[in-house]
């Protein structure tokens, strides 16, 4: 039988990491790379932890609006499901996991009681998965039903926090590299985050108007974003990107064009992906805790369990700027 030492060894992390990996403690400070390895190592090598909670009769469902292949490009709603499955699995509940690029993967979900839905859906896919379950809860996704639980971040908190930042720093010309999100029946899903950059922007009398463009979420828009701005000849004195994605890209761009970060322009990115600490210069980026909004999603969706006994929550999650060489 597998031992927590041989899952270290295997992994190439210490007997205390695995430990607390494999006891859910939230306040390690591992990447998200490293805490799946964990998992996957424990799980390859039949690791079984004594004391098991007895496995509990509760279904979880999860509906991923990724793919499996667009999680391994872009961890943020991997991160999120991993929150939700940590949980589950600290406390035998069964999960069934499922893509919504799956053909009939409503069928799967049938038994379930409970489910969560990870990302964007439009208005009928909403419909069809309450008709699932009552008990439902949607994750990044703001649905104005009263009726239905959301936990998304808090947007408007987190931009002001960076454009602020930014404004103590003297930069008064600032950029938003932005990307878009489609729903289920191709409409374009409205993020927030535009119209709270041009509020603050025009607020203070800061020049952005010139500095404005929209693409996807990709290193490769980020870079094309960024070659555009640079062929105008007049940049900002800092950008601000969607995601730390864009932000790989753009200054990917400025490196090739011979600008310096921070020297020539600053740069900002959003999400805190692991590999924004390894960048050149390392990102300064926005940490959203998504692996917390999938974990408090699971933890709420298990212990409400009549839907009739409780009132639905919106919740937003505040998140922090982590400082790093690019402002």
């Amino acid at each position: 039988m597998a031992t927590i030492k041989d899952i270290a060894r295997a992994a190439q992390v210490s007997p205390a990491t695995v430990s607390r990996i494999l006891n859910q403690d939230m306040t390690l400070n591992v990447t998200p790379e490293t805490r799946q390895k964990v998992l996957d190592t424990a799980r390859e090598m039949h690791y079984v932890k004594k004391n098991r909670p007895p496995r509990s009769q509760f279904t979880m469902g999860i509906v991923q609006w990724f793919s499996a292949q667009e999680e391994i490009n872009d961890s943020y709603y991997l991160t999120i499901r991993q929150g939700i499955e940590d949980y589950c699995k600290n406390r035998g509940i069964h999960v069934i996991r499922t893509y919504k690029a799956d053909v009939g993967y409503e069928d799967l979900l049938k038994d379930v009681d409970g489910l969560i839905c990870i990302g964007k859906f439009c208005p009928e896919e909403i419909a069809m998965l309450r008709n699932i379950t009552d008990r439902i809860l949607f994750l990044d996704m703001p649905v104005a039903d009263t009726d239905v639980t959301t936990i998304t971040l808090d947007f408007d908190q987190a931009v002001t926090l960076v454009l602020s930042y930014l404004y103590k720093k003297g930069h008064r010309k600032i950029g938003f590299l932005s990307g878009r999100e489609y729903l289920g029946n191709n409409q374009l899903f409205p993020d927030e985050r535009p119209d709270i950059f041009t509020g603050f922007c025009r607020k203070m009398g800061l020049e952005y108007e010139p500095y404005l463009l929209e693409e996807s979420f990709s290193s490769d828009s980020g870079y094309r974003m960024m070659n555009t701005l640079i062929e105008k000849g007049s940049l900002p004195d800092a950008v601000f990107a969607a995601s730390d994605l864009i932000a790989i890209g753009a200054l990917k761009a400025l490196t090739e064009q011979g600008y310096r970060v921070p020297q020539d322009i600053a740069l900002v990115g959003f999400d805190d992906l692991s590999i924004t600490s390894f960048t050149s210069p390392p990102l300064t980026t926005v940490h959203a805790p998504t692996y917390e909004m999938g974990h408090y999603g699971a933890q709420i969706l298990h212990q409400f369990k009549d839907p009739k006994n409780g009132c639905a929550m919106k919740i937003k999650l505040p998140c922090y700027l982590v400082e790093r060489e690019s402002c």
